[in-house]
């Protein structure tokens, strides 16, 4: 597919599972949380149960591993019918724990990418989930000092990428998404006329999944952040 990237200025990245590995330790969690309440409910019956009560809260508590923790403890109550012990709840309060304080585990390629994109482009962070752990996450991954601008949104929805845009004086036709998320990074982004480039990660949240249809497929899919190089380098006169 080929795409004209001259007139882009500033490339907006994702966070989780773009720049970094994230959703992967969710679903490390979700398995020890399903065999803690084993005695309860099958794994199957807990997965569900957990997904719909995240769903439920995710108006109260947002996106991310506290709320994602809070979840899990009220998915525990009511599987229980309130029985499970005050040990099972400290432990999954330490699987929460756990997660907060794991390494950054960066994508493969992606430091590279950015030290050659960061004189040629304005960069920035758009991603979303809990403010202080994707402050730690990015502290952490020593990208930091990639990027001019950092903004954690409490959604990712077409209001939000445009309130953004407006208010860091960004045309539309100047801005480049990159994410993994079709239904968070790349469907919005369309709706509002500016570019997207897809690179999809192999675990996806079931909230993010989306059937994507034929006309909505104007973007850019990839298999890595390194293959973004090449096109770029297209638009601007540099084939090679």
């Amino acid at each position: 597919m080929e795409v004209d990237y001259s007139k882009i200025k500033v490339i907006g990245f994702d966070a989780d599972d773009t720049l970094w590995v994230n959703e992967t330790y969710f679903r490390e969690t979700e398995e020890k949380f399903a065999n803690l309440l084993e005695k309860y409910e099958t794994k199957n019956k807990t997965d569900q149960e957990l997904f719909r009560t995240e769903m439920e809260n995710l108006g109260l508590y947002g996106y991310g591993i506290k709320g994602f923790v809070l979840s899990m403890i009220e998915t525990a109550l009511d599987l229980s019918n309130n029985k499970v012990s005050q040990a099972t709840i400290t432990e999954i309060l330490d699987l929460g724990k756990q997660m907060l304080s794991h390494p950054v585990e960066l994508l493969e390629g992606v430091e590279e990418v950015l030290q050659q994109l960061k004189d040629r482009y304005r960069l920035i962070v758009l991603t979303k989930g809990d403010l202080l752990d994707q402050e730690r996450k990015l502290e952490k991954s020593g990208l930091s000092k990639y990027f001019h601008h950092v903004e954690v949104l409490s959604d990712k929805k077409e209001d939000n990428y445009k309130k953004l845009l407006e208010h860091l004086q960004i045309p539309v036709s100047e801005f480049l998404m990159v994410g993994n998320s079709l239904k968070s990074d790349i469907l919005p982004i369309e709706n509002i006329g500016a570019k997207a480039v897809h690179i999809p990660f192999h675990t996806t949240w079931q909230h993010e999944v989306v059937e994507l249809e034929e006309h909505q497929n104007g973007h850019l899919t990839l298999n890595s952040l390194s293959e973004l190089l090449k096109y770029l380098n297209y638009s601007n006169g540099n084939k090679e």
